[in-house]
């Protein structure tokens, strides 16, 4: 043991409450979860993974609906010295089965409904316990609820590992960005004062708590401000509306924002007591954020952050929120833009890599050194793979990606795991995916597909056989045929202009869904 004090995430979380009987949650019977009722509940849970043999550093994966519980479960594998690990509750049985063999859990918690199909799964890997959490109820929640309500938190030094977040890549393979204590706590103690937290906010959160967005900006930063939440299990338009009057700050993803306007109950008198309206993990269209100022009198707070590197950036919460724009790098951020092709810094104006250095930026992708190795310069800049640019007055704007990663409502989708799912069905000769723009949903998923002869299934029978491969956010809205993909000298499908070519999709109607 160290007499160097303890950089846990939850200790510094801890430390920070003032009052322990203050709420934590509002529910929407009028009930609320105080900040000693999370203490005790966090403690339980720590207490069970221990005693089913999680130690520091272990890895614990969580595959569950939004609950009060779920978010206590993740602060009980924070203070138990885990590894938390949390899955997209659209990933089906094969997505799931790679996770979990390259992380590798001792723990793997599910709901009751998937527990029988993932025993298999959870088996062949070598999970040591697989247990189910629903809501407050399950063979995990049984065992917190026998459990004691108190536990010593287990030291960590910040640079110990808090999460693996597996992210989207370009290849078929997703890579596990590792995030320590440090990384965590440096990013919302920096946005905490950023975004003006505090005691007396109360942040409408409608949003998953299984990436970066709703679990570690929302969460934590509520947690360390002594903020509370009503918490959401999901968006929903007439839920949102009724919980706004109660709120004072919302974060949200386009999609949560472009369906607020269209609902004729939206309006000024409804939001008059909020503070702040905030954007991300999609770019909002300069149209949706003018029209929301017009409608609202507030401007929406737009910023920009990875699976990688948490937060990097934000539009100024007192200045200009300038439309288009992700503002400034953070407090301890340091961005700059590179040349792709040499790596030497552009000319502000240019577009060019967008490069990061701070102690948000994570420490690696998981077993993969080499990736790792690849994706930093020599002086520790992480080379994000977002193009962008720099204004004259300092404001940032992502213009692209340097690959062809896919944004669609908030969720990263890779073309080629699409791709390789439609090239294995009949009839099917060659297939390009794309994203095109899409008011509610940021991007659009959208297949482009050469027939082999006249066999082709139909775009409702590819439809259907892609729903037992793919998660529902990475099926594709709109599928096309054509007679042959646009490609170059090389053989490189040129889906620049395919991008050109169909980015008008999804403005024939108000929604697609």
């Amino acid at each position: 043991m160290t007499n160097r004090a303890n950089e846990n995430l939850f200790c510094r979380i801890a430390a920070g409450i003032t009052n322990p009987q203050s709420p934590l949650v509002h529910r929407s019977d009028n009930s609320t979860i105080s900040y000693l009722n999370m203490l005790r509940r966090s403690a339980q849970y720590a207490n069970v993974l221990v005693e089913l043999g999680m130690k520091p550093g272990d890895r614990l994966a969580v595959q569950v609906e939004k609950s009060i519980d779920a978010l206590f479960l993740y602060l009980g594998c924070i203070r138990a010295g885990g590894v938390y690990l949390p899955l997209n509750t659209g990933y089906l049985d094969r997505e799931v089965d790679y996770f979990v063999a390259d992380a590798k859990p001792v723990i793997f918690v599910c709901t009751g409904e998937r527990r029988s199909s993932l025993e298999e799964i959870a088996g062949n890997n070598g999970v040591a316990h697989l247990e189910n959490l629903d809501d407050d109820t399950g063979s995990l929640a049984k065992k917190a609820d026998e459990a004691d309500t108190s536990f010593e938190d287990i030291y960590r030094s910040g640079d110990d590992l808090a999460a693996i977040l597996y992210t989207s890549g370009t290849t078929g393979r997703s890579k596990g960005a590792m995030l320590t204590h440090n990384n965590l706590y440096s990013n919302a103690f920096t946005l905490v004062d950023h975004w003006q937290f505090s005691t007396n906010d109360v942040l409408l959160h409608a949003l998953p708590i299984y990436h970066t967005h709703g679990l570690f900006v929302a969460c934590n930063i509520t947690l360390l401000s002594g903020a509370s939440m009503i918490f959401q299990n999901q968006f929903r338009v007439k839920d949102i509306l009724s919980a706004l009057p109660n709120a004072t700050v919302m974060m949200g993803v386009p999609t949560f924002y472009t369906r607020l306007l269209s609902a004729p109950a939206f309006n000024r008198d409804l939001v008059g007591q909020m503070r702040l309206f905030i954007s991300g993990s999609a770019p909002l269209s300069p149209q949706t954020h003018k029209d929301f100022a017009k409608l609202t009198g507030h401007t929406i707070l737009e910023r920009y952050g990875m699976t990688e590197t948490n937060m990097n950036t934000s539009n100024p919460y007192d200045g200009e929120r300038r439309a288009g724009t992700v503002g400034f790098p953070l407090p301890g951020v340091e961005i700059r833009i590179s040349d792709q092709v040499t790596g030497d810094p552009v000319e502000n104006g240019d577009v060019g890599m967008i490069e990061i250095r701070g102690p948000n930026v994570f420490k690696g992708y998981w077993q993969m050194p080499e990736k790792t190795a690849k994706e930093f310069r020599d002086d520790g800049f992480f080379i994000s793979g977002d193009l962008g640019q720099i204004d004259k007055d300092g404001y940032i704007a992502i213009v692209g990606r340097d690959k062809d990663l896919i944004i669609s409502g908030g969720f990263n989708v890779y073309p080629a795991e699409v791709e390789n799912a439609i090239d294995a069905l009949e009839g099917i000769d060659d297939v390009a995916v794309i994203g095109v723009p899409h008011a509610d949903f940021g991007e659009g998923v959208t297949a482009i597909i050469v027939a082999a002869g006249d066999n082709v299934p139909g775009v409702e029978d590819i439809k259907d056989q892609l729903s037992r491969e793919l998660a529902r956010f990475k099926m594709p809205k709109e599928i096309f045929f054509v007679d042959a993909l646009p490609r170059n000298k090389m053989g490189k499908v040129q889906k620049n202009q395919l991008r050109d070519k169909y980015r008008n999709t999804y403005f024939a109607s108000s929604r697609t869904s």
